[in-house]
């Protein structure tokens, strides 16, 4: 049973660095058992520094990371745009190749190809186990991580962009997968650049440029003046079904609003 004042990772004064540059700065964030945290931030602000220092990949310089409740099960869904699309596996073996460190003969089982497939059918990816991944769709790539990710039976899943450089169908696809996922007890924190199309739609946010800059639902967050905090540039706000719509201005750039812009270096 999932308790909602559970926390499972908790950030407490965390800076991380690379180098001598600081990409985030004396971070404090819980994310509890049950979430759905979206996390919105120009390019450079950090947010997928901030998905690393949770899977350890990143250490802080200082403050610290915890796990309160104990180990947590994490699956990590990265932009589609940093995977060797050309790397000679089918669906199936890239989504098996999930269990690599759990596993202790060097091929997959009959139960974990039945497991695969069964998540593979799930995500609507059925019967294209065979296929090799740069035949698929970029949704249907998309959903291949996802699935890898799933595989893992997590209690967290991280995402990062996953609606980046997808169609309009594509994107409300994921977001309704997202939810779906959710809704089965599954905590997700995700990462993006698209406020009107993904983040509006998420129940919480997390606006971070380096540091927490404000933390609560679209409604609350989605504002002029936190966002122009966040993107140091003024944005126009709207209401549509009380739902907040940004509104481009001349000093915003286009990517903003799209999410077609990607965070490589942090």
């Amino acid at each position: 049973m999932i308790h909602a004042h559970d926390t499972l990772v908790r950030f407490e004064g965390v800076t991380c660095a690379y180098r001598q540059e600081r990409v985030l700065i004396d971070v404090d964030l819980s994310i509890e058992a049950g979430s759905f945290l979206g996390v919105v931030g120009p390019s450079g602000s950090g947010k997928t520094s901030l998905l690393r220092a949770i899977t350890g990949a990143l250490k802080p310089v200082a403050g610290r990371v915890t796990f309160p409740e104990g180990p947590v099960a994490i699956g990590y869904v990265p932009q589609v745009e940093t995977v060797n699309w050309y790397f000679p596996v089918t669906v199936r073996e890239a989504v098996i190749m999930a269990r690599l460190d759990e596993r202790r003969l060097p091929w997959a089982s009959a139960d974990e190809r039945r497991e695969a497939d069964d998540i593979l059918e799930t995500l609507g990816l059925g019967g294209l186990g065979d296929r090799h991944i740069r035949e698929l769709s970029g949704g249907q790539q998309q959903r291949v991580f996802i699935a890898r990710a799933l595989l893992r039976r997590p209690r967290l899943l991280l995402l990062d962009e996953p609606t980046s450089g997808v169609d309009v169908r594509t994107r409300h696809d994921v977001v309704h997968l997202l939810h779906e996922l959710h809704h089965q007890g599954i905590a997700i924190l995700v990462t993006t650049h698209d406020l009107n199309g993904l983040a509006a739609h998420l129940p919480e946010l997390v606006c971070l440029n380096r540091e927490v800059i404000a933390v609560g639902p679209p409604a609350d967050v989605i504002t002029p003046d936190v966002l122009e905090r966040t993107y140091g540039a003024p944005m126009e706000v709207l209401s549509h079904g009380g739902m907040p719509i940004v509104v481009e201005t001349t000093p915003v750039p286009a990517d903003v609003l799209e999410g077609e812009h990607h965070e490589h270096s942090v």
